[in-house]
């Protein structure tokens, strides 16, 4: 990341504090990009996507349940953490932002350009924001316990040292061959002291807390502000997808699905983004500099 732009600031929200990252100039009149992170991350997930973007003040929070907000109480949920987008730009001043969103971040980005058309240049949504289907059988809680069942798993466990978990990341299909520092600065800003968790004292742990990731799973899944949101879907939205998903095989977004969404929402704009899965889409080349490069065009366009 560039250090000399990169700051951090806290923005107050229901129940305390929002952590905020900013990228770029701090100059009033620069346009901006809110960019908003997936279920389990945190705003250094577009720390390499910011670099792409020298002339654009980058702004992203670490969402309510996350990162340096984990401790922000319930409920969570799109409409929760729309909120929370709203009082940050009012808090920093800004009148409108081109919004960006990746998995779960697309989704909320999506409530908040419904709730809010006015604050919106333009949407760009990764890899998220248009529903997936439960497969034939299966209800809401075996696919959440599905789906999130390793991450549910991961922010059970207790780490001996950031070593250790940057080990355990080094092996996750989806980073096996695309290391980088700026994964590693994400992955190192993802643990947190574990005192008062079980195990021995001076252990680490990841910092999205489950109760924040379950809830709003079920609210992706089930919650009716999505739909009613995707109604007041702006023009010119754009998606781009990932050919590979979550453990990079099978993509999150099948053919099938994608062009049954398009003719639903007309003005909705797909393209895949290739060679990435669902996390190198933004965080590792080729995937940041093409979003990065879409969300100029979304802005302009």
């Amino acid at each position: 990341m560039s250090s000399d732009t990169y700051r951090t600031t806290s923005v107050p929200v229901r129940g305390g504090l929002l952590a905020v990252a900013e990228w770029g100039p701090s100059d009033p009149a620069a346009p901006v990009v809110l960019a908003v992170h997936g279920i389990t991350a945190s705003h250094m997930a577009w720390s390499l996507f910011a670099t792409h973007l020298p002339h654009v003040r980058v702004i992203a929070p670490d969402l309510r349940g996350r990162g340096r907000s984990r401790t922000l109480p319930a409920p969570y949920g799109m409409r929760q953490h729309a909120e929370d987008l709203t009082a940050l730009l009012d808090h920093l001043g800004v009148a409108r932002a081109t919004v960006v969103g990746h998995s779960m971040g697309a989704f909320v980005s999506v409530v908040f350009a419904a709730a809010h058309p006015d604050r919106v240049d333009g949407l760009l949504l990764v890899d998220g924001g248009i529903p997936i289907d439960l497969p034939a059988g299966m209800d809401i809680d075996t696919m959440i316990a599905t789906a999130l069942g390793p991450a549910a798993a991961r922010l059970s466990t207790l780490f001996a040292s950031k070593e250790a978990y940057r080990e355990f990341w080094k092996a996750h299909p989806s980073f096996a061959d695309r290391w980088s520092p700026s994964i590693e600065a994400y992955v190192d800003y993802d643990l947190v002291d574990a005192a008062g968790a079980s195990g021995a004292p001076g252990m680490l742990k990841p910092a999205t807390a489950i109760e924040a990731m379950t809830e709003d799973s079920r609210d992706l899944y089930g919650g009716a502000g999505i739909p009613e949101a995707l109604e007041k879907l702006p023009p010119h939205t754009t998606l781009l997808t990932a050919p590979r998903g979550l453990m990079n095989g099978a993509p999150l977004y099948s053919t099938t699905l994608v062009e049954r969404w398009r003719a639903k929402l007309p003005g909705l704009a797909v393209t895949e983004i290739s060679d990435v899965n669902h996390y190198t889409i933004i965080m590792a080349e080729p995937g940041a500099g093409r979003v990065a490069a879409e969300a100029l065009r979304v802005r302009t366009g």
